[in-house]
């Protein structure tokens, strides 16, 4: 088991930024994939950013170059910075750790409980 708590949300201004962090437990953390994602209401689950076990990050399409993932596998953690947050981006962020690299929540095996970011206009 992978245990993963999330922190970091809040209110910010369109043009902000926040940082977003995701503390793992339990297993060894630097054998795991780990993604974000991101569900607003009515919504389905998207996909943020992933990096992989070596540090390499991938982004959603609609990152564009505002957010940044990282990991530390020292402090068994990752991280998503997110700078010119649009109201869009409004949502529940996720942390997911899994073993197979990819961008679908199903190949995600553990997951936090989640963090809400609101972006007011």
């Amino acid at each position: 088991q992978v245990q993963l708590v999330e922190s970091g949300g809040g209110l910010v201004q369109a043009g902000g930024s926040l940082r977003l962090s995701c503390a793992a437990s339990g297993r060894t953390f630097s054998n795991y994939v780990m993604g974000w994602f991101r569900q607003a209401p009515g919504k389905e689950r998207e996909f943020v950013a992933r990096v992989s076990l070596s540090g390499i990050p991938y982004y959603g399409d609609f990152v564009k170059g505002r957010f940044t993932i990282s990991r530390d596998n020292a402090k068994n953690t990752v991280s998503l910075q997110m700078n010119n947050l649009k109201p869009e981006d409004t949502a529940v962020y996720y942390c997911a750790a899994g073993q197979v690299v990819g961008q679908i929540s199903g190949q995600y095996d553990y997951w936090g409980q989640g963090t809400q970011v609101t972006v007011s206009s």
